[in-house]
């Protein structure tokens, strides 16, 4: 049965034969995609990112290639029925289709595309961004709409371990109503990011939903409403906001899909998503769960930069919490640097080796430098900023810290990530002896994870710093809960990187009646 059959031709089911008459004419699979979505949309102007997303699924290729096919089009019509005109260019806006029409004004029901051919699902996650509907009513908005997705995207682009389809698949489903587990299909992917924009007065208001192809369950969702400045700063703002709140949203996603794998299906990649929520804790016990299902992970793939990274940070844990072991140390700084080599360009593995070669090598300059070189990577990662604002802190650099745990609290509103981020805050606050606002970020801290001993120690320290020494001694039977063996002197001895910092500190446990 033919695809198309009206006028003085008709596409055959393979979608690779063009029939004129009685004499079949060749043409490539592109030109013959082109045409379906052309006269499927016939009347109408049909834009060349459309038109390419329908030829090049999944592929970024240059505007000549399209040119190209649509000059092997206009030849072949012609030559068979005269039809160098039935494909009309649009200056700035694309292609349209006015050649014969389907008898009825319509394409028949046999005329009707065939459903593409569904992807199967790459190990990774990877995500379509949708083109975001214009609901302003004013159509000189659909630039900002489309800038905002290409920003995104770009954005998303530069998360490593996240496989994100070019532009040119997506738009293909502009002006369209999408169904997310059909385009989980037709485009090979596990999430895909819809949203909506709506202009009033001199406010805009954009709308973002992440969802999940297989279940159709919604991931993440929020809402941003701006007053309408400079467009490309509001557009800069917004994407970075879009994408500090996904980045986590779908790393927790994936750990719990993570967990619903049998054991024995568990690659590379499941083992390091297994490993991640007990390197979060972060408690010796936990690290060594993580440590032991990391090592699964490299076996299996050796040169996995996320894996060594967060093999580096559990040592690191145990290191500092766990006796101070210099075979942790070393294993600490092995694998960081491990991580670093193996993956360059991956903006959460390189702040996290530079998070452990601060705390265990008290080596601030460098981390720093590694951590800085992650957020040039991308300026969205609340893992890289509350990792720097860990560093800072350690190394005495109050303000700065205060400014990277503030800015990663913005990108992670939820999450167990914050408790870090007040982690790190109450540390600067500590350092720049502002004892309440230490107090209120450790509270949050200890909240957030509670089986977190250093957050206790923080909040021992800021109360006593207020005078409130009753309070700091509940907080002091907390540290002890969390972690029975502890001690000043080795809680000391673990940050000989800053003294000056950590002996008042040290002090003040004393004070309340923690073990020397």
């Amino acid at each position: 049965m033919a695809i198309l059959e009206f006028g003085p031709f008709r596409l055959d089911t393979d979608g690779e034969i063009l029939f004129l008459g009685a004499e079949p004419t060749a043409l490539g699979k592109r030109a013959v995609a082109l045409l379906r979505r052309l006269i499927e949309q016939a009347g109408t102007p049909v834009s060349k990112d459309v038109l390419i997303g329908a030829a090049w699924p999944g592929l970024a290729i240059e505007d000549s290639n399209l040119t190209v096919q649509i000059a092997a089009l206009r030849r072949v019509l012609d030559a068979a029925a005269g039809g160098a005109t039935w494909i009309e260019t649009l200056p700035r806006r694309g292609y349209r289709y006015v050649g014969p029409s389907a008898a009825a004004g319509h394409l028949p029901a046999e005329a009707n595309l065939q459903t593409p051919p569904a992807f199967a699902l790459p190990d990774k996650p990877s995500i379509a961004v949708l083109p975001f509907q214009n609901l302003s009513g004013d159509p000189a908005q659909d630039y900002f709409a489309d800038g905002m997705v290409e920003e995104i995207i770009t954005a998303l682009s530069r998360i490593r371990w996240l496989i994100v389809i070019a532009r040119n698949s997506t738009y293909t489903y502009k002006g369209r109503a999408v169904d997310v587990k059909q385009v989980g299909r037709e485009l090979g992917v596990r999430y895909v990011l819809e949203g909506s924009l709506r202009k009033a007065g001199d406010r805009i208001r954009i709308t973002g939903q992440l969802v999940e192809t297989h279940s159709g369950a919604h991931v993440w969702a929020e809402r941003y409403d701006r007053a309408l400045g400079d467009i490309f700063e509001l557009q800069d703002e917004i994407t970075l906001s879009v994408i500090g709140a996904i980045e986590p949203s779908l790393r927790e996603a994936e750990i719990e899909r993570a967990k619903r794998k049998r054991p024995e299906n568990l690659d590379a990649y499941d083992l390091y998503l297994r490993a991640l929520p007990h390197a979060y804790v972060p408690m010796p016990a936990e690290a060594d769960k993580g440590i032991d299902l990391l090592k699964r992970s490299l076996a299996l793939e050796p040169d996995y930069p996320a894996a060594h990274a967060t093999t580096a940070w559990c040592y690191e844990i145990r290191y500092l919490r766990g006796g101070l072991h210099e075979t942790d140390k070393k294993a600490a700084l092995d694998h960081a640097h491990s991580a670093i080599a193996a993956g360059p360009d991956d903006a959460a593995t390189l702040a996290t080796a530079g998070f452990v070669i601060g705390l265990v090598a008290h080596d601030y300059k460098t981390a720093m430098e590694i951590i800085d070189r992650a957020l040039t990577l991308t300026g969205a990662s609340s893992v890289a900023l509350w990792m720097g604002a860990t560093v800072l802190a350690h190394a005495g650099e109050g303000t700065k810290a205060i400014d990277y745990a503030q800015r990663s609290l913005r990108l992670t509103p939820f999450g167990r990530e914050r408790a870090l981020s007040h982690i790190a805050l109450a540390i600067a606050h500590l350092v720049s002896g502002d004892f309440a606002m230490a107090e209120t970020a450790a509270a949050n801290a200890a909240q957030t994870n509670a089986r977190f001993s250093f957050a206790h120690v923080l909040h021992c320290a800021a109360l006593c710093g207020l005078g409130r020494l009753d309070e700091a001694k509940a907080a002091a039977g907390r540290v002890l809960e969390c972690e029975p063996d502890f001690t000043v002197a080795t809680f000391v001895r673990s940050h000989t990187g800053r003294a000056d910092i950590w002996n008042p500190i040290g002090e003040a446990l004393r004070q309340v009646g923690l073990p020397k």
